[in-house]
């Protein structure tokens, strides 16, 4: 299933962080990052579910800040394979059954901009199950775009520090689906709050949900 399971340990001051940047790819702002950290840092040993490629340095930088388990599940990939397979039909029904973590067991999760690819029928499925396995006050955070783009991409979000990422985009399978408005995305989330939500000039929203306790 491509599941990493990885303990990512604090980082001792004397411990040289591992490189974050690639010459090349660009740089944006984040505002919800540090909002998302300061969520889970008043959680020992927090759990966080990330839910695209594994990045390295990212787990680097979550280990310094939060001393956290990390579940990698890379469901870019998964989609990847069913549109290849055709059976983007059946897309859904994989993801109600793709993650295993039980009820209320993950501290935080790290959506990205999944959402943006997927059809109505698979956001669904997405969101009721990551509202299943989120702690009550747990913390998501989404990335969602407002245009859109002219190529059919993905895109590797790669911390630099709490305040920036670096993008690094990859070959898709498929592209953006119908950019969401603000209602459908909080309707689609209904079993969570909106804590914070910034608009970007790089055409992103990024929203911060809660988990009521």
């Amino acid at each position: 299933m491509g599941l990493l399971d990885r303990i990512a340990p604090r980082r001792s001051e004397s411990e040289p962080l591992a490189p974050t940047v690639v010459v090349g790819d660009p740089t944006f702002s984040t505002k919800a990052l540090r909002k998302f950290l300061t969520a889970l840092t008043a959680r020992e040993s927090p759990v966080l579910l990330d839910l695209g490629p594994v990045v390295g340095s990212n787990v680097s930088f979550f280990g310094e800040q939060l001393g956290c388990k990390i579940f990698v599940e890379d469901i870019f990939a998964d989609l990847d394979r069913h549109v290849r397979g055709d059976k983007i039909d059946a897309f859904p029904d994989f993801l109600k059954k793709r993650f295993h973590q039980v009820d209320d067991s993950v501290n935080g999760i790290l959506c990205w901009d999944l959402i943006d690819y997927l059809d109505r029928a698979s956001a669904q499925a997405l969101a009721g199950q990551l509202t299943r396995v989120l702690r009550p006050e747990g913390a998501l955070l989404g990335f969602f775009g407002t245009a859109q783009p002219p190529d059919i991409r993905y895109t590797k979000y790669i911390i630099v520090d709490e305040l920036n990422l670096r993008h690094r985009s990859y070959r898709a399978a498929r592209g953006r689906q119908t950019i969401l408005l603000n209602r459908d995305i909080i309707r689609l989330f209904g079993g969570l709050r909106v804590s914070d939500s910034f608009l970007l000039q790089n055409n992103l929203r990024e929203i911060l949900f809660r988990k009521p306790a």
